[in-house]
């Protein structure tokens, strides 16, 4: 309204963190909670005219102090800059324009039915794209309504999910997993009759498979829904990663309409979107309306990166010319720096991080998401990063693993066998175990040869992305054998 541009920030940032972008930023207005004062003055210290307002202390405010000026806005000012989470390194302010931004919001209400009955459930912080896009304008342009999780404790967004008979739901592959794996211990917990009934009703011993179609099937679906406190959802949008097949096909299964997309904050964010009318469980759908898509140099596989043109594509990064000049290329093609592929029905698929992929000695590509994928399909395995990895005793570059297990289901495993209190020694023998049987379908040279178990979650940007950088930096590798 008033023709300023505006520089989200993550509260969960360390002081200087948000230090480093306040001076790089260079605002005139910060607006932020009390907790903040002590940083806004330091900022005040170095930029001079800088206006700090405490959220505390608004109704304080002079009722005859000077009001802001509205200004006309044209589509091409700049709306926003967005640092980035900064998974592999240092963040870039990302520039967008009311015409990215609005264009992203324009292409995605041309696939998929909002309306103003909708109710929004947002999860994810707001100063990214992702949800500051999809979860909070997208919704506000048709009317919807949006409702606030109160915070991320599981049993807390179960309740507020129920409370709110939400139908939508943003939410990122992590959050997602998460839900799949605890339907998963609820049905392992719950008494043998319901139990059976889900073994029969799928016909495997898996858990959770074809539920199939009959009446019981649907009582089962509803009840599973009911529990979860998402009955009401009519669409679970994923974005911010790629969602593991197991994960979407889990939870279709149980009635869920997922639909999953892909982009970047350079792109405002939404590139590509599976559609309820048009959806392929491993893909992430085909281009939004009014964005092109490529694959740059692919392989004999048909891989290769994901480069994108469109009114969503970023203007640039801020006070950063050189960083611009290497994400667009002189043609106007942003270049993502994803891999992937599209099939011929024009759907995307990505296949990984172009600075992420693993060459072996052999020259053989490994692609480190792929690796995750299959390990945390394991209920013992709670998160897996695949890395580059050194063997200490041989000193061979070797594929790694660092896992985070779910040290509620390995204490159940032990309890089965009467071991109260496992050492470290038989949870690594346990893991190393499950690291062979889950991999045993992938190419050999694909597999991990040294792991490591870490005692807590790996560190995360606050889209809930593990921060690959900081272990691709300091690895420390434990032969397995």
């Amino acid at each position: 309204w008033a023709g300023g541009m505006v520089v989200p920030l993550d509260a969960t940032l360390t002081p200087d963190e948000r230090s480093n972008i306040i001076r790089h930023a260079e605002p005139k207005l910060i607006i932020a909670s009390s907790s903040f004062e002590d940083e806004i003055e330091s900022a005040q210290e170095h930029l001079k005219g800088l206006v700090g307002v405490s959220m505390n202390s608004l109704g304080q405010m002079s009722a005859d102090s000077e009001p802001m000026t509205h200004t006309d806005t044209d589509l091409e000012d700049l709306a926003v800059v967005i640092y980035t989470s900064g998974t592999t390194g240092s963040p870039k302010g990302v520039m967008l324009s009311h015409r990215n931004i609005s264009s992203n919001i324009a292409a995605a209400l041309r696939v998929i039915d909002i309306e103003p009955q909708d109710n929004f459930f947002s999860v994810l912080p707001l100063h990214h794209v992702f949800e500051a896009t999809a979860g909070m304008l997208l919704p506000l342009t048709v009317g919807a309504t949006i409702t606030y999780s109160r915070s991320l404790k599981p049993n807390e967004i179960r309740e507020d999910l129920e409370a709110s008979q939400a139908t939508m739901l943003v939410a990122v592959p992590l959050l997602l997993e998460k839900v799949l794996k605890g339907i998963h211990r609820g049905v392992r917990n719950a008494p043998l009759i319901r139990r059976a009934l889900f073994h029969g009703l799928s016909g495997t011993s898996r858990l959770i498979d074809t539920v199939g179609s009959g009446a019981g099937a649907r009582k089962l679906r509803r009840s599973v829904r009911l529990k979860a406190g998402m009955e009401s959802l009519k669409y679970i949008v994923s974005g911010g990663a790629a969602l593991p097949p197991w994960v979407s096909e889990g939870l279709q299964r149980l009635g869920f309409t997922v639909l999953q997309g892909y982009g970047l904050s350079e792109t405002s964010p939404a590139l590509t979107f599976n559609t309820p009318m048009a959806s392929k469980i491993a893909s992430v759908g085909p281009p939004l309306p009014g964005i092109e898509l490529r694959i740059d140099d692919p392989d004999t596989e048909g891989n290769g990166e994901i480069i994108a043109k469109g009114a969503t594509i970023m203007t640039g990064y801020y006070k950063n010319p050189d960083a611009t000049a290497e994400m667009i290329d002189e043609a106007g093609w942003l270049h993502t720096g994803d891999l992937g592929r599209v099939d011929s029905d024009g759907f995307y698929y990505i296949t990984g991080r172009q600075r992420s992929i693993i060459v072996t000695p052999g020259g053989k590509n490994i692609y480190p998401e792929e690796v995750e994928e299959v390990l945390q399909v394991s209920p013992l395995i709670e998160e897996a990063l695949i890395l580059r990895g050194w063997n200490e005793r041989t000193g061979n570059e070797q594929v790694e693993a660092i896992i985070f297990p779910s040290f509620e289901e390995l204490h159940a495993r032990f309890e089965i066998k009467n071991v109260q209190r496992p050492t470290d020694g038989q949870i690594r023998e346990v893991i190393g175990e499950e690291i062979k049987r889950c991999t045993q379908s992938l190419a050999a040279f694909k597999r991990p040869k040294i792991f490591s178990v870490r005692e807590e979650e790996f560190p995360k940007t606050t889209t809930r992305k593990i921060k690959r950088y900081l272990f691709e930096r300091n690895i420390s590798s434990v032969p397995s054998e």
